[in-house]
């Protein structure tokens, strides 16, 4: 193999090291974020596309996230040409969000699994998009409070409430009381 061969298949090896790792998570938030497998999958391209463009910026170290920003990014501007509405936060009164529509499950079918699982997923698509991300980024995906402010740009504050109000509203979508604050726990 030449040199100039290899130097060429460089870029590659980086890039099937450094974020083919992480197609998965960035599927799930793309998913999640546009509410469709296929729309998901058009996401995931473009930011794959984009990561490989823009490989030299990334640093091994903070490759999760750096695919997971990118992917967001791409996820909010197909959002923004296709469901502009969607990234509107409608409010109630004084400021809260507005309810969700859901039908509350009998205690019959919320011993159901299958049935238990899609009325969460319904209900966390129902979450207005900055409040889903977070909640995925944070309980499906894991990322710690402050990775989330950095990939999404915004105040741990910020991360924080969001994480609450999309904790509330699912709380409230399922029909169930929200469990109080833990104390002490912090991972920021």
């Amino acid at each position: 193999m030449s040199d100039s061969s290899r130097d060429a298949a460089a870029p590659q090896r980086r890039f099937e090291t450094l974020v083919m790792p992480h197609l998965d998570a960035a599927y799930n938030l793309a998913r999640w974020l546009t509410r469709s497998d296929a729309d998901a999958d058009d996401v995931v391209q473009e930011a794959s596309l984009k990561a490989f463009r823009f490989l030299d910026q990334c640093r091994a170290e903070d490759a999760r996230g750096w695919f997971l920003a990118i992917t967001r990014n791409a996820a909010y501007s197909w959002l923004r040409n296709k469901r502009p509405q969607e990234l509107v936060i409608s409010g109630g009164e004084e400021g809260e969000p507005a309810e969700l529509a859901a039908d509350p499950a009998t205690p019959e079918s919320l011993a159901l699994d299958g049935e238990a699982t899609r009325r969460l997923e319904e209900a966390i698509g129902g979450l207005p998009v900055p409040f889903r991300e977070v909640v995925i980024l944070r309980e499906q995906e894991e990322l710690s409070y402050r990775e989330i402010a950095e990939l999404t740009g915004v105040p741990i504050g910020t991360v924080m409430s969001r994480l609450a109000r999309g904790r509330a509203l699912l709380a409230r979508a399922l029909g169930r009381p929200l469990p109080s604050p833990q104390r002490g726990r912090q991972d920021a």
